[in-house]
């Protein structure tokens, strides 16, 4: 199973180039698209969904050309955009088996099997008989991949799932996805770099509707090995120090000092140290880079 882009360009009407020329090839397994909001992952996200028009360009999944055959993919997707709606007063069993019922899933046998085998991959089996409006944020997402597990698609996009969930409701989400991911190719858009990291073999980082990178991110990170630089300065010393050196980031320290984190393929002075690269040194370089 592949997803193959071919030269994808999309402007809205305001003037906003949300793609340019976009080029991307996607495996099975789980697939991190990496990007600032504004950089364009939503509209690569809805344009691979078949729910808005490119431009120009092509797509091509597992055969199906998505931009003429709109249908053929629909059957074969599952898709969870970031906001997906208000919940009626109804169970989550009820409430997917209605869903089963519009995705053409007539025999009720039939219904009632795949609905426990979704809230059991969910992990919300235990809370079937309680209503989805009344869940918490992490436990709708979930019921969000539930509904959209129901006609077993090939192809799953999850539009910045993370976003707003607490760290141990994302915890749980995320191994849903690891769960799911493992048989199907599932697009996973985030700005968030340690949900990458945690859960995707292959990645890219995409921005100003531009794709920068295309790695795993293992190989990503090995790249700026040698090339990553930290030490210890003042928060008044940070102006001048970004004037000198290239900074890609800076964390304070429990004491107000300020740890910054340098590009820079040799050691820039003997002040600093060689640090281990990490994949949001990887983030940083390639958006620096794209200024």
């Amino acid at each position: 199973m592949k997803l193959q882009i071919n030269n994808l360009s999309k402007t809205y009407s305001n003037g906003v180039k949300a793609l340019d020329n976009l080029n991307l090839e996607i495996g099975s397994g789980m697939f991190g698209l990496l990007g600032p909001n504004g950089a364009g992952k939503s509209s690569l996200m809805r344009t691979i969904a078949t729910l808005q028009k490119p431009d120009s360009g092509s797509i091509e999944f597992d055969g199906i050309n998505v931009l003429e055959n709109q249908m053929d993919l629909r059957k074969v997707l599952g898709y969870l955009p970031q906001e997906f709606g208000v919940y009626p007063n109804m169970s989550a069993e009820n409430l997917l088996d209605y869903f089963a019922r519009l995705k053409g899933i007539s025999s009720k046998k039939d219904r009632k099997a795949i609905v426990k085998q979704v809230l059991e991959v969910t992990n919300l089996y235990d809370v079937r008989m309680k209503n989805v409006s009344g869940y918490s944020g992490g436990m709708k997402q979930r019921f969000g991949i539930a509904q959209l597990l129901l006609n077993n698609p090939k192809l799953i996009i999850v539009d910045e799932p993370t976003a707003g969930l607490d760290p141990a409701e994302r915890h749980r989400f995320l191994n849903v996805l690891r769960e799911i991911g493992t048989n199907h190719t599932v697009i996973f858009s985030t700005h968030i770099v340690d949900d990458v990291k945690e859960l995707c073999h292959q990645m890219a980082i995409l921005n100003g509707g531009k794709i920068l990178s295309h790695s795993t991110p293992k190989e990503a990170t090995e790249a700026l090995k040698g090339q990553i630089w930290t030490k210890v300065i003042t928060r008044e010393a940070l102006e001048e120090n970004e004037k000198e050196f290239n900074i890609i980031s800076s964390n304070y320290n429990q004491d107000n000092t300020l740890n910054i984190r340098v590009f820079s393929t040799e050691k820039p002075n003997d002040s600093f140290a060689a640090a281990e690269p990490q994949l949001e040194d990887v983030y940083f370089v390639a958006l620096k880079n794209d200024q």
